[in-house]
């Protein structure tokens, strides 16, 4: 790729690229390098053209100047797709020509010389597709969850699984907060089922309201969450949810009940899958 490229200026523009009025700087490449030669004869070479291969490139441009003696550069922010259909990407409007034809401003010098040049940053070959898919509409966003005699509870419990978004999750809370609480926070965490844990490949974007419920139907407490579990998070929460002085206080009914509930939002998935 790297022998194969030329460099196209266009001194006046490039009219037909709405270029006009500017220097339009081109990198092209041979089509021939994107094909591949898949098989040779003994006398005679044959070479059979595969599908176009790809190359993606960053292009940087350079105008020297010599009055500054730097290089004046300007960047695609794009990584460019080159193929044996499309073989040619560049800038329309590097410079303005009245700057770059003024002498007095360094890009032509000694007799009408300049220089310009270009860099060619080759990406790593592409190996994988992205698919984000999203869910946002459930026919029953919520799952709820009844804790009794909370306050008699020491240790962590955890809810039933349940189905959301095409996933199995669980809800873990923590009556005297986890260890990093201090033993005044009642903490909750929303975990992937075992059997749903992200692979290397996938993540999980989630958007969801968690609550506790005030007994008399009012008073409700609410937190927002909106992160992604990967293979390395494949839970996330609040050690410090709600203080346990404020629910005894409010949130408590006098069984000593505790209501929780989680509202999804959206889910979404991530899969990464080969490039034929």
């Amino acid at each position: 790729f790297v022998q194969n490229r030329r460099l196209i200026l266009y001194p006046k523009g490039n009219g037909e690229d709405n270029g006009s009025g500017f220097i339009s700087m081109y990198v092209e490449i041979d089509s021939e390098s994107l094909m591949v030669s898949s098989s040779k004869k003994k006398k005679k070479s044959l070479m059979v053209l595969t599908p176009p291969t790809e190359v993606f490139a960053e292009l940087r441009f350079f105008v020297y100047n010599k009055k500054e003696n730097k290089y004046f550069t300007i960047q695609d922010v794009e990584v460019k797709r080159f193929n044996a259909l499309k073989t040619r990407w560049g800038m329309q409007q590097v410079l303005p020509c009245d700057t770059f034809n003024n002498p007095d401003n360094g890009y032509i010098f000694e007799g009408g010389q300049c220089e310009f040049g270009v860099d060619v940053i080759v990406a790593p070959p592409l190996t994988n597709w992205e698919v984000l898919s999203f869910t946002e509409k459930y026919s029953d966003p919520k799952f709820s969850w009844t804790i009794k005699k909370i306050s008699e509870l020491k240790e962590d419990v955890t809810s039933r699984t349940f189905s959301m978004g095409g996933k199995k999750w669980v809800l873990k809370l923590y009556p005297k907060g986890d260890p990093t609480a201090d033993g005044k926070w009642l903490s909750v965490f929303l975990y992937l089922a075992d059997c749903d844990k992200p692979k290397a490949d996938e993540k999980i974007f989630v958007q969801a309201n968690m609550r506790v419920l005030g007994p008399l139907g009012s008073n409700h407490f609410k937190l927002q969450m909106e992160t992604w579990y990967t293979e390395q998070t494949p839970a996330w929460g609040w050690s410090r949810f709600l203080s346990l002085a404020e629910l005894g206080k409010v949130h408590l009914d006098k069984e000593d009940m505790l209501k929780v509930e989680i509202e999804f939002k959206v889910v979404s998935a991530t899969k990464y899958s080969p490039i034929i």
